[in-house]
């Protein structure tokens, strides 16, 4: 089989386990568990920051009647999906979680730990060339980056965005705090979707380049084009004052052109984005604006009614529909987990989904082997992915990595593949699949070159 072949038969198996405009009611983490895998382009959320208070809707809003708690305890379910966590082999997940708790307090390890489960199942489902935006404030920032240093890996951080903004009350013993952080990171298995951004260029600037006649660019002078390269700190978007005609009541809500700017950024046209602490829809609303595809989860029971009057308030959607806007029966609302159907072998994916570049000793056990060996063989038949030979036996072929651990390849199945012993001789840790096959055929020991 040939590489695009295989990569078609691969990216046929990783389909979206829901329709877009889907918005899931519940517990996030069962909903991420059951989606399928890399089906997700970005994921832009809002989750909560560790404030330590009650958050409640303003009274006869939009959004009257949501709440909820931003406490955390240390509690059982907290050290459950702790050991969760070490068992898959996430080490340094488990162990940012304990610092934490050291040098903070129990409470910030509890949060910590219920944001971490999430977002290992957040990893799995974005795409090799998806990106997560993950919205914070001072409360927990410095854990919430060693937490995603620890999952999407340090040098898949792309961004430290620092979003500033006015209004609100001042402290008489501190500076302001005016300001929240959106950690942006890349999923790191593929090149990331990215649309660079542009402000326009100050009033000077435009007079001196105006003075000069245009601008230079590669050398050449043009006229004064989109602006400057937005840099990783937003000071034009403002946050949602009392007055504001977008304000929904919705405690925490953030500006939908905020959310559009990311959306903008790292996604193209009918792209996936997933929130999964929607909230009062956000994100599924700048989503649903710029074309994109979108599905979004949270616990209040309103939020499927929040996004429907927001999205007729946008012109985008009214109880009938019509020729240029949804009807209210395309968002779909759903209150039982998606089942995932991406493998062949649910119970084994614990085994499978591990840190890229990440080796547990004594972890895979023979029958671990035997199920990943199963299932290559269900999925490609007998055939060799180094030399496309089909053989009459299982034994013939053994497992490797697709890219090898020394660089970055992890354990996870999408990176496994069957090769015949000659092949896994000559590939060794030096070569990845695709310099394997560009070997073979160099050697004339392609299938095809020996017909």
């Amino acid at each position: 089989m040939m590489d695009n072949e295989r990569e078609r038969e691969r990216e046929s198996r990783f389909r979206p386990n829901w329709v877009n405009r889907t918005l899931f009611h519940g517990d996030n983490l069962p909903v991420l568990k059951g989606m399928n895998s890399g089906t997700v382009d970005l994921i832009a959320t809002d989750p909560p920051f560790n404030k330590g208070r009650d958050f409640h809707a303003t009274p006869d809003s939009l959004a009257a009647g949501a709440s909820f708690q931003d406490r955390w305890r240390w509690e059982d379910d907290h050290q459950q999906w702790v050991n969760e966590v070490a068992a898959a082999g996430w080490d340094d997940v488990a162990y940012a979680v304990e610092i934490a708790r050291t040098t903070h307090s129990d409470d910030m390890g509890a949060f910590l730990s219920f944001i971490a489960i999430r977002l290992l199942e957040m990893k799995r489902v974005l795409k090799p060339t998806g990106s997560i935006y993950l919205h914070c404030d001072q409360t927990a920032n410095a854990y919430l980056r060693i937490l995603m240093d620890a999952v999407f890996g340090k040098n898949n951080l792309r961004n430290e965005i620092v979003w500033c903004y006015r209004g609100g009350g001042v402290p008489t013993k501190a500076f302001a705090r005016k300001h929240d952080t959106i950690l942006f990171y890349a999923n790191g298995k593929g090149q990331t979707t990215f649309n660079k951004q542009y402000v326009p260029y100050s009033e000077a600037s435009q007079k001196l380049v105006s003075d000069r006649g245009g601008v230079s660019i590669d050398g050449k002078t043009r006229d004064l084009e989109r602006g400057a390269s937005m840099p990783d700190w937003w000071t034009d978007i403002n946050s949602l004052q009392t007055w504001s005609k977008e304000r929904t009541g919705y405690p925490t809500q953030k500006p939908l052109e905020l959310y559009e700017r990311i959306v903008r950024a790292s996604t193209n046209r009918e792209d996936v984005v997933l929130d999964p602490f929607a909230g009062c829809a956000t994100t599924c609303v700048a989503a649903e604006r710029l074309g994109r595809q979108w599905v979004g989860i949270d616990l209040w029971d309103k939020a499927h009614d929040v996004v429907l009057e927001r999205l007729e308030k946008e012109g985008l959607a009214n109880p009938q529909g019509g020729d240029t806007t949804l009807s209210f029966a395309d968002i779909i609302y759903i209150t039982e987990p998606p089942v995932r159907d991406d493998q062949l072998d649910i119970r084994a994916v614990p085994h499978l989904e591990t840190p890229m570049g990440k080796r547990v000793p004594g972890r895979e056990s023979s029958r671990q082997k035997a199920e990943i060996k199963g299932r290559l063989l269900d999925e490609f038949g007998y055939q060799c992915a180094g030399c496309d030979r089909v053989f009459d036996h299982p034994d013939y072929l053994e497992v490797d990595h697709q890219i090898p651990r020394r660089d970055g390849g992890g354990d996870e199945y999408e990176n496994r593949m069957l090769l015949c012993s000659p092949c896994n001789r000559r590939k060794g840790s030096k070569f990845t699949l695709s310099g394997l096959r560009q070997e073979n055929k160099r050697l004339k020991f392609m299938r095809d070159q020996n017909a």
